[in-house]
């Protein structure tokens, strides 16, 4: 029943497009592709551990984006599904359809950066924009990954389930490494 709802919304989306919303949602994958995710991961990287001379930063960012294509491409491995049967608005690249890799690489990535932002920036203002905008990113690509026939709705949802898993999981990481660090520089100093 779900391959059938998968399959019948991918076929509806595919009869429903437009020129405007085919060149929308181009623009809206781009924001996760791969050169897009891997150029602002490295500026994120750099920016932090220049600003803050600290590693936690720079190290959320790195492991969260990096994470994620390890365990997306571990995933398609072991899991071959075929893209959805309407025509591809992109190059389909040689991975499985199941899961989305723009989406969960979307999460990993703007969720990342809302972290900091929301860590560290004084503005009120600019902590919500930049939370607001770590959801709707994600949320628009998975959209448009659908609408370009290049996965199935599932597919987005298990990118979502990928992405907002590794994420936490490296935030939570992040922060017991960053407690264990100052618990033992504590106590070695006591010495």
């Amino acid at each position: 029943g779900i391959g059938r709802a998968d399959s019948g919304l991918s076929r509806w989306l595919g009869g429903e497009r437009t020129a405007d919303l085919n060149q929308v949602t181009r623009w809206t994958t781009l924001l996760s592709e791969t050169i897009t995710v891997t150029v602002l991961a490295v500026l994120a990287v750099a920016i932090t551990a220049w600003v803050w001379r600290r590693w936690r930063e720079p190290m959320l960012v790195a492991v969260a984006v990096a994470g994620e294509v390890a365990i997306f491409l571990a995933i398609t491995l072991l899991v071959d599904r075929r893209r959805p049967p309407v025509s591809h608005l992109d190059q389909a690249p040689p991975t499985s359809s199941f899961p989305s890799g723009h989406t969960a690489a979307a999460i990993c990535l703007y969720g990342a950066l809302a972290v900091l932002v929301f860590q560290r920036a004084r503005s009120a203002l600019v902590r919500w924009l930049t939370l607001i905008l770590a959801v709707l990113i994600p949320v628009a690509v998975a959209v448009a990954r659908v609408y370009r026939g290049m996965h199935y709705l599932t597919d987005v949802l298990g990118g979502m389930l990928l992405g907002g898993a590794w994420l936490l999981a490296t935030v939570q990481g992040i922060r017991l490494g960053a407690a264990h660090w100052q618990l033992r520089h504590r106590t070695g100093s006591r010495k």
